[in-house]
């Protein structure tokens, strides 16, 4: 077993326990670990009043039944509990203002896909042509400067 990773949390910071069961040791521990140093905490569990869930701050619990193969909880809980962080982390995106109307404008321009998505963000919202927003994307380097100096 290897050495355990530091992680750099404080009381600024949310952790949010993931368990199909509810039950999950290491889980459970780390939860605990948490709230003892003054974290907030939540969990995403998907059986009801489970021990996780009793313990955090936030619990969500998406009870999605028993498995239709059983010990298999990608299928259920597993996809239950990914839509709960999707929804979760395009939250966090929105109110951290990394989001404008329906764009993800703080996102990292790294390649060819992403350049012609930023390109077109910038002429929908600058109404430009794709000249101009193409070669002021290149001068910022990224959507959200191109629109905080136009916007100014």
């Amino acid at each position: 077993m290897g050495k355990p990773q530091k992680i750099n949390v404080s009381d600024r910071d949310f952790v949010i326990g993931i368990s199909a069961s509810g039950s999950t040791p290491y889980v459970l521990a780390g939860l605990q670990a948490m709230a003892a140093s003054g974290i907030t905490t939540g969990c995403i569990v998907c059986n009801a009043e489970s021990q996780i869930a009793q313990t955090v701050d936030f619990p969500i619990e998406a009870v999605t039944g028993p498995e239709f193969i059983t010990g298999s909880t990608r299928m259920k809980a597993g996809t239950a509990q990914k839509l709960i962080l999707n929804m979760i982390s395009t939250s966090a995106m929105i109110q951290l203002g990394k989001v404008k109307g329906n764009k993800m404008i703080d996102m990292k321009i790294s390649n060819d896909k992403l350049i012609k998505r930023g390109v077109l963000f910038i002429m929908d919202e600058l109404g430009c042509t794709e000249y101009q927003a193409l070669t002021n994307l290149q001068k910022y380097g990224s959507v959200r400067a191109v629109l905080e100096h136009y916007n100014d």
